[in-house]
């Protein structure tokens, strides 16, 4: 899989384009496709590529929010096609295929692009998303040497089972531990990804074990709430938290030397950007060098955090 470096370097430069030759005579109508906008990632992720649109004075973009509905979705995908979009951009983790909706989109011929999912099966221009087994590995080698290779590593899914997004993550982690000291429990309950449901998984577990020294989150959200719970139950000194996302306010927290000491990130932004560049080079005709690209792994931790911080982030 091709790294993004080059053109992750380039992107400073887009901040001061002013748009495409292309389409100049008339508007440039892009439809963006989410599965739902209650998690912070997704609604990043559609903002940072609404930003995108609005840099380009001829280009239109309309959002079509699932609700978390598989029928909504499809059904949204139709509707777009219908008003005649030019091209599609399409975030709908944690699905795993659309058959019907992709078949239309190839039917009718418009490019499309798939940011942060990757989809199975049907056919698609590109995808832009994270490497998540190996940025959670990179998690995971950084959680070893935290925990010195021993104690119990507490590991918190986002859900559902089937979800590969989050099992990547779950593997890459599990990857760089297996071979050590650590004991690892599985929360049996799902955080959801959200801040309440790794408030309420945390709760659950710290009530059932006495000894736990760290935590893995599959995402950043879920992290900011199980570091709520641990605070509240005064544990906050003997327990460290390593997320995935690299959300803004786990970075914030990792650079007040808190119990949140890593996560792996997952820039909304960055992806967007990358993500609408390549719909426009598809409308131009350029097709990318790569069809599926991901940018390079970066752990987020102390000694870095503030290089990446971005206090203008989305997410």
């Amino acid at each position: 899989m091709k790294r993004l470096t080059a053109l992750v370097i380039c992107l400073s430069g887009l901040l001061t384009f002013a748009g495409p030759s292309f389409g100049q005579a008339k508007e440039t109508r892009i439809g963006i496709v989410t599965l739902q906008m209650k998690a912070p990632y997704f609604i990043a992720m559609v903002r940072a590529l609404e930003a995108e649109g609005a840099r380009y004075g001829n280009v239109k973009t309309f959002v079509a929010d699932g609700g978390g509905d598989v029928a909504k979705v499809s059904a949204d995908i139709e509707d777009l096609l219908a008003k005649g979009v030019d091209g599609l951009i399409m975030n709908i983790s944690p699905l795993e295929a659309l058959p019907g909706p992709m078949a239309s989109i190839k039917k009718a011929g418009k490019p499309l692009v798939l940011v942060n999912r990757r989809l199975k099966g049907g056919e698609y221009d590109a995808w832009i998303g994270v490497d998540n087994f190996n940025t959670a590995a990179g998690v995971g080698e950084y959680i070893a040497k935290r925990m010195g290779g021993k104690g119990v590593l507490l590991m918190m899914r986002g859900g559902p089972e089937d979800n590969s997004t989050g099992n990547a993550r779950r593997d890459g982690v599990l990857s760089k531990v297996k071979n050590t000291s650590i004991k690892v429990v599985f929360a049996p309950e799902f955080g959801k990804w959200t801040e309440d449901g790794g408030i309420r998984v945390m709760e659950d577990m710290l009530a059932k074990h006495k000894e736990i020294d760290a935590v893995f989150c599959e995402g950043d959200v879920m992290c900011l709430g199980a570091q709520k719970a641990i605070a509240d139950a005064g544990r906050s000194k003997q327990i460290l938290i390593f997320g995935f996302d690299g959300q803004k306010a786990a970075i914030e927290q990792i650079m007040k030397d808190s119990n949140f000491v890593a996560t792996g990130q997952n820039s909304a932004d960055m992806i967007a950007k990358i993500g609408f560049k390549t719909m426009m080079d598809l409308l131009a005709g350029k097709k990318p060098a790569e069809k599926d690209s991901s940018p390079p792994v970066v752990v987020v931790t102390k000694e870095n955090a503030k290089q990446v911080y971005n206090p203008k982030s989305l997410f």
